[in-house]
């Protein structure tokens, strides 16, 4: 067993600014091999021990990262993973739902309540924006979704 993606992981999320983006992937990778190790009967008890507390210790920040909207909107809008990323990975339609869901309503709430002064040039202007990015968002989540 190699705890090499656990250094790999810290080296590579400790220069500069890391891209949210690769958070959940990381997480799920190291979730997967700690999976594969805690089941693997070639290890002694007391790693097995160890390894358990790891998933543990990763499941809390799983649901930490549950809490904050950001991940999960920096994932759907990542131009690689999009919806496509939670689906292929097997994560529950549930899960897969919200994020969609956490998209378009931090859209509707952010952007589509601008307030814009009472004059025709300016809703007609925020009417068109509105209306490309809805496109735009629609394109992005519909076809994976």
């Amino acid at each position: 067993m190699s705890f090499k993606i656990l250094k790999d992981t810290t080296l590579f999320f400790s220069q500069g600014t890391p891209n949210l983006a690769r958070v959940i992937p990381t997480m799920d990778l190291i979730d997967k091999q700690l999976t594969t190790c805690s089941h693997n009967k070639k290890y002694s008890a007391s790693i097995c021990v160890v390894v358990c507390l790891a998933k543990q210790t990763l499941n809390q920040y799983y649901q930490l990262m549950d809490k904050s909207e950001v991940y999960w909107i920096a994932m759907v809008l990542h131009p690689h993973h999009k919806l496509a990323y939670f689906k292929n990975t097997q994560w529950e339609d549930t899960w897969i739902g919200t994020a969609a869901t956490l998209v378009h309503d931090e859209f509707e709430w952010s952007y589509l309540e601008v307030g814009i002064q009472e004059n025709s040039d300016d809703i007609e202007m925020l009417n068109t924006m509105a209306h490309e990015v809805c496109v735009f968002l629609y394109v992005c989540i519909a076809q994976y979704h």
